[in-house]
């Protein structure tokens, strides 16, 4: 059993690992998932200029994606709706409706020139062997901008999620550009589908938001949901209005759906309701308003950490600065040995050192040859002459030395100096480097990633309080029950299912309950209300009671301001007995007595305003000891029902 144990402790870590690391969490270098990234390699690799069917770049992507051609077709029409890596060509789906791509083998899709500018670079990537050790696979790219913020990103692993939405192009690229200069800047979320978002709860990259679809009421008849709310189609935006219809939470009279490329779904509405009146409705019941949990993870240096927004940033604005640095010198490195080569060229032509080869009857005289006839010129030349650059020069054809323009080669050499001063104030001025990188990439590209969501806040509406109130709350005396499904019986007030009642009872004992649809509460209910907080506050209730053990008629008055719903509570004493009771504010109880030997008053009025009110728990105050024949209030203002 302990080897068991041990093994399958053993096992599950590495699955877990696996899973974190390798799936479902994406990597800060570059913001992508290892599905993602394998994509875009495989692009980098197929690139000819040309689209690509997409069942062509799968089958290319599983040298490196061991999990299947659907899990990379799938993924792949994902990463290409996101518009910013990949261009499309054919039905990739669509991300309003909700509609399905086509199949792969009809679809077709390249990579975007921004991939090579910002992500993509062989030069400086690391590389790894792949799942069989076949090919290598680039461990992260290292991009050049934010794309974690910029794509977003969601996924679940072993005992942890990300959630991580994405923002508006330009307001990353100066949030970098903000970081290089040492300060600080607030991001917020930005959707490809617009709408509004509300940032209150938006801790940095963490925390939540709420979002809303964006409404036009224009025309008070009807409504047009014009933008989406992140996270949901008009597929499901609809499917959520029908289910509201159906449980009588809103009034539509019709939905169409017009959407194509622009968002345009038509709720008619019924006569004699506008639009105004169910707009807060369609927030509280349905998904044209969300609230979205948001959690930054990542992985760096290969550890899944938590990190925010600003963090981000600075990492990025870091990252910039390094992968500007290492381009600058590989390309200062490339330049270096093609202005030596061509030094050698040019000499080597110039000054005829060919001649000096035309007597030498072996390889090793050939070469000790040139590189003598080098020597005169050694001021010229900055590096070492090697046996390699020998042999490049031996195998200049003669028709390039007949026709050799000494003039363009100068040039040529005055150009790569030229550079070779620009790399260098570039190296010695690294952050005014990046800081135009930046400025031209946006520049380039503003036109292309305008901000879709507007930031506004707003509060998240009340279910209870939007609901339209629409069902008849009915009671039938006959039968005990009460409900909005009850077919018979006194209809009291119009309700909604976010409605509470109160209920009192003939036997004294009262509770606060949901609309029911239908239960039995008693046969003889004394007292039914809307059990809202601040009205029932006001409300003081005058109750009669006897209790068993003798004749003495008892007086109350209270309210009832605490409670817990569906738990039953009593007005009166546990042996006693209701008599009567009353919302009337003020007026006389008459109380009418039973005859009785030597007594003249058979009839006497109280002013209940004159007793105190107190707590519900609180025993009542003796009004007669006398036997009571009747009672009744001569007259009073009442609250309730």
């Amino acid at each position: 059993m302990a080897f068991i144990k041990n093994l399958f402790d053993f096992n599950f870590l590495e699955y877990a690992s696996y899973v974190i690391k390798d799936r479902a969490i994406p990597d800060i270098a570059d913001g992508l998932k290892p599905v993602q990234r394998r994509i875009l390699h495989s692009l980098a690799e197929m690139d000819d200029g040309k689209f690509h069917k997409v069942a062509n770049v799968v089958g290319h992507c599983m040298k490196y994606h061991p999990h299947g051609d659907q899990s990379i077709n799938s993924a792949l029409v994902v990463l290409a709706n996101k518009d910013l890596f990949i261009d499309k060509q054919g039905n990739f789906g669509n991300i309003y409706t909700g509609d399905d791509a086509s199949a792969a083998r009809y679809i077709e899709c390249r990579l975007l020139p921004l991939a090579k500018e910002v992500l993509i670079n062989p030069d400086i990537t690391e590389y790894e062997p792949s799942y069989d050790g076949r090919n290598k696979e680039p461990v992260a790219y290292k991009a050049k901008i934010p794309v974690l913020l910029l794509m977003g990103a969601e996924g679940i692993a072993v005992g942890m999620s990300t959630k991580i939405l994405p923002h508006n192009f330009s307001e990353v690229l100066d949030a970098v550009s903000a970081a290089i200069k040492g300060k600080a800047t607030t991001l917020y979320p930005d959707f490809p589908t617009g709408g509004i978002v509300d940032v209150s709860g938006y801790d940095d990259g963490n925390g939540k938001v709420l979002v809303r679809a964006k409404l036009d009421t224009s025309d008070p008849k009807r409504i047009l949901i014009t933008e989406l709310p992140f996270g949901h189609t008009s597929e499901s935006i609809i499917t959520s209005i029908e289910a509201a219809v159906r449980k009588n939470k809103i009034k539509v009279a019709s939905i169409n759906d017009f959407t194509t490329d622009k968002v345009e779904i038509e709720i008619k509405l019924p006569r004699g309701v506008l639009a105004k009146e169910v707009i807060d409705a369609l927030y509280a019941f349905t998904d044209c308003e969300t609230s979205i949990s948001v959690n930054l993870l990542v992985i760096k240096d290969r550890k899944p950490v938590q990190m925010t927004v600003s963090e981000v940033i600075k990492y990025y604005a870091l990252q910039l600065i390094d992968v500007l640095t290492q381009e600058l010198k590989l390309e200062e490195k490339n330049l270096r040995a093609r202005l030596h080569a061509k030094t050698l060229e040019q000499i080597f032509i110039e000054k005829r050192i060919y001649k000096k080869i035309e007597e030498m009857k072996t390889q090793e005289g050939v070469i000790k040859a040139v590189i003598t006839g080098f020597e005169p010129y050694l001021n010229l030349i900055k590096k070492e002459i090697t046996e390699e650059d020998v042999d490049r020069l031996l195998k200049i054809p003669i028709r390039r030395i007949s026709l050799y323009d000494m003039n363009k080669v100068k040039q040529e050499i005055n150009e790569i100096n030229d550079r070779l001063k620009e790399i260098k104030y570039h190296l010695t001025h690294i952050k005014e480097y990046a800081l135009g990188f930046i400025s031209n990439i946006k520049e380039k590209y503003k036109n292309s990633f305008k901000r879709n969501t507007t930031v506004k806040s707003f509060e998240k509406v009340d279910a209870r309080e939007a609901a339209i109130r629409t069902l008849k709350l009915r009671y039938d005396n006959n039968t005990g029950y009460l409900g909005y499904e009850v077919a018979s019986g006194e209809a009291y007030f119009d309700v909604s299912v976010y409605d509470r009642v109160l209920v009192i009872k003939k036997n004294g004992s009262y509770l606060v309950m949901n609309v029911p649809d239908r239960v039995f509460v008693d046969k003889g209910m004394l007292y039914c209300a809307m059990a809202e907080k601040d009205e029932m506050a006001d409300v003081v209730f005058t109750i009669l009671y006897k209790t068993d053990d003798n004749e003495a008629l008892y007086i109350k008055r209270c309210k009832i301001e605490k409670f817990i719903i569906d738990k039953s509570y009593s007005l009166i004493p546990d042996n006693a007995k209701m008599v009567y009771l009353t919302t009337k504010e003020a007026g006389k109880i008459t109380l009418t007595y039973a005859p009785a030997p030597r007594v003249k008053i058979l009839e006497e009025s109280f002013n209940i305003e004159k007793y105190l009110i107190k707590g519900v728990k609180t025993g009542g105050v003796r009004l007669t000891t006398r036997e009571v024949k009747s009672c009744k209030f001569v007259s009073g203002k009442k609250k309730g029902t």
